[in-house]
């Protein structure tokens, strides 16, 4: 089979448990098309775009967000149920702080430039989901830049550099109708929407792989 290289743009959050489980599935739908040359790019999408700079204390955060513990837990938990089928073992109760992503998506446009950003979002979302880490703090971040292979992260973060891009991104998605992630876009046209399973996945990967034959 002739290899097609497909685009795929992600719509995403390094604090979303559903993005974290999608990106386990996009893998295993990856290795069912293993003929396929799959191009991703991570795109920004603030879940709390208001959240302060400092972030905020993570019983705070789930009081605000879910109206208590008791419905913050029963959320969760069925998230580290479905988590654990993809091989995630969720560690929620490390976390102690909600963080401000909006740096953590700066270091993503940094790594995209640096052909690193796939490597990137992996480890934010372990750092967080597995160890409970600020990924909001810069000493955390610089820890995960040099885990990921980046160099000269520390002189882009104390720079301005990337700070209108996530902000415009953030405001493109909701203009797209965007309201939830992960969100993935085919060749840039085709929209899939939520975690989906590995099969739906790899159904999106044979639409890509078609339309870049029709092309061709």
């Amino acid at each position: 089979m002739t290899k097609a290289t497909i685009e795929i743009d992600i719509y995403s959050d390094p604090i979303c448990p559903w993005c974290y489980i999608g990106l386990k599935r996009f893998r295993k739908a990856q290795t069912m098309r293993p003929d396929f040359e799959v191009k991703t790019r991570w795109l920004t999408f603030q879940l709390n775009p208001d959240m302060p700079l400092e972030g905020m204390e993570r019983q705070s955060y789930l009081d605000n967000k879910f109206g208590g513990r008791d419905n913050a837990t029963q959320f969760y938990d069925q998230i580290a149920a479905t988590g654990y089928e993809e091989g995630i073992d969720f560690k929620f109760d490390l976390i102690k702080k909600t963080p401000n992503t909006v740096d953590a998506h700066r270091l993503s446009i940094f790594a995209r430039s640096q052909n690193r950003q796939d490597a990137l979002m992996e480890r934010l979302f372990e750092y967080y989901f597995l160890e409970g880490q600020n990924i909001g703090d810069r000493n955390v971040l610089l820890e995960i830049a040099k885990a990921s292979g980046l160099t000269d992260a520390e002189k882009y973060l104390d720079s301005d550099q990337g700070h209108e891009e996530v902000l415009f991104t953030d405001q493109n998605a909701r203009s797209l109708g965007l309201n939830g992630v992960p969100c993935f876009i085919v060749n840039r046209q085709h929209i899939l929407p939520g975690a989906q399973n590995a099969d739906t996945l790899a159904q999106m990967l044979d639409i890509g792989y078609q339309q870049q034959l029709e092309q061709s």
